[in-house]
C-alpha cells in the first residue's frame, strides 16, 4: 500500500502476484434473493454463516497492496484461505493506497477489480462520499477504537495503527537527536517511505519530524524545511525504501512505520547485524479497511472485513507488531492473546495522529512545497 504501503521488496525475496484472471464482466453475488453488494452488516447477510456460504460460492477474494511482511498480512491471508477454503488473488503487493483506488476504477465491472482496500487515512478520506466504498459495519464496530469518529457512515473502518520512527543501520553509530541526521556520515543514506502526496507513511514521517521541531499538525513547514536541509546536505535521497534496499545497504536510514522497523530489527539479528530505531516524536499511523463499491466478490469482501476486524485478525496484526483498533477492548475484557501481548504489550496509548482535515490541508501545502524542498522520486 505504498503508500501507503511503500514500494518494497523482501529481505528474502519479493513476492509479486499479479491478478491473472480473464477480464470478464461480473455481477453481484446473491443467495436466496439477497444481493450481497448491498449488505451493510452481517445481520443482513444471514449472519457469518450466510456470508461464508455466499463467499464459498463466489470462490475468491481479490486483495491489493498487501505485502506479506506488512503488519503480518502473510499470516492474515493464509488464515483466511485456510478457514474458508477460497482463493485469494493478490495484486500489486507493493502498491500505494492511491494505486489501490486506481486499480478499482480501472477494472470496475470486471472480475479483476479489487474487493477490499487497506488505506492510509489521507487517501481513505479523499474518496469518502464519492461512491467508491460500500458501507459496512462489522460486528465489532462498537469496540473498534476511533471507528465511530473517523467515519460514522462506515464507508471505511480504522483497522490497525503504529508509531512512526527512524530505523537505521547499527554501523552508523547511535542517533540521539534529530540534528544528527545532518552529519556528513549520512550523505546519500536517508530515505522516506514514499511520496507524501500519495503515501500516508511518508506524510506521517513528515509529521513526526515536524512535531519534533515544535511544529503542529496544522503547519508542517518546519518539517519540510528540515527535509530541505537534509537534501541540501546531500543526505536525503528520493528512493522508496524497501526491505531489499535495506538489506543491500542502499537505504541504511529509513523513516517509516515502527512495526515494520521492528521486523527489520528481527531480520537483521538473524544474520548477525544490528538495526536500531530512534523516535524523535510520537506520531501515529493508522490504516483503514474498506470494501470497494464495485467488488466482484461482495460476500467474500464482507467476510474478509469480519475476519480481519474481529479477534482473529486482531491477534494476527498484534503478532506483526501493529496495534489493532480492537486492542483496547481486548485488553479491557482480558481477551488479548499471549502472543499479541508478547509482541505489542499492554499499552492502551495510541500515538497522536493528524485529523483527516489536517492531512488534507498538509497535502495541499506539500503539493508545491515538497518538490521545491527535495525534488521528486
Amino acid at each position: 500500500m505504498s503508500i501507503s504501503k511503500i514500494t518494497r521488496g523482501s529481505l528474502a525475496a519479493t513476492l509479486v502476484v499479479a491478478l491473472a484472471i480473464p477480464v470478464i464482466q461480473s455481477s453481484p453475488a446473491s443467495a436466496a434473493g439477497r444481493d450481497f453488494s448491498k449488505v451493510t452488516s452481517a445481520a443482513q447477510a444471514g449472519g457469518l454463516a450466510g456470508l461464508e456460504a455466499a463467499c464459498k460460492k463466489e470462490g475468491q477474494l481479490n486483495v491489493i497492496a498487501l505485502p506479506l511482511y506488512w503488519a503480518n498480512y502473510g499470516d492474515m491471508i493464509d488464515g483466511f484461505k485456510k478457514k474458508y477454503g477460497v482463493k485469494i488473488d493478490e495484486a500489486n503487493p507493493e502498491g500505494s493506497s492511491q494505486e489501490e483506488i486506481d486499480a478499482a476504477v480501472t477494472n470496475k465491472g470486471t472480475k479483476r477489480s479489487p474487493d477490499v482496500f487497506d488505506l492510509g487515512l489521507a487517501v481513505a478520506v479523499k474518496y469518502l462520499n464519492t461512491g467508491t466504498y460500500a458501507p459496512y459495519k462489522v460486528r465489532t464496530w462498537n469496540n473498534l477504537q476511533g471507528a465511530s469518529t473517523v467515519d460514522p457512515t462506515a464507508q471505511f473502518t480504522p483497522n490497525y495503527t503504529g508509531t512512526m520512527t527512524i530505523g537505521y543501520s547499527g554501523t552508523l553509530g547511535t542517533i540521539t537527536k534529530l540534528e544528527d541526521l545532518l552529519d556528513p556520515k549520512f550523505k546519500g543514506k536517508i530515505a522516506l517511505n514514499g511520496d507524501p502526496l500519495g503515501s500516508s507513511a511518508a506524510m506521517n514521517g513528515i509529521y513526526m519530524i515536524n512535531k519534533a521541531l515544535g511544529g503542529t499538525f496544522d503547519d508542517v513547514s518546519k518539517g519540510v524545511a528540515f527535509f530541505a536541509k537534509l537534501k541540501a546536505a546531500g543526505n536525503f535521497i528520493n528512493v522508496n525504501p524497501t526491505e531489499a534496499t535495506i538489506a543491500s545497504g542502499q537505504t541504511p536510514v529509513v523513516i517509516d512505520n515502527g512495526y515494520l522497523q521492528a521486523g527489520v530489527v528481527k531480520q537483521f539479528a538473524k544474520i548477525g547485524k544490528v538495526w536500531k530505531m530512534f523516535t524523535p516524536a510520537s506520531v501515529g499511523s493508522t490504516y483503514n479497511s474498506a470494501i470497494s463499491a464495485w467488488a466482484p466478490h461482495p460476500a467474500c469482501a464482507r467476510l474478509w472485513m469480519e475476519y480481519t476486524l474481529g479477534e482473529t485478525g486482531a491477534e494476527v496484526w498484534a503478532v506483526g507488531g501493529a496495534t489493532p483498533t480492537l486492542w483496547v477492548h481486548l485488553l479491557k475484557t482480558k481477551r488479548a492473546t499471549a502472543a499479541g501481548l508478547a509482541s505489542i504489550g499492554k499499552s492502551k496509548i495510541v500515538a497522536e495522529a493528524a485529523t483527516s482535515a489536517q492531512t488534507a490541508a498538509a497535502r495541499a501545502y506539500l503539493k508545491t512545497a515538497w518538490p521545491a524542498a527535495v525534488g521528486t522520486n
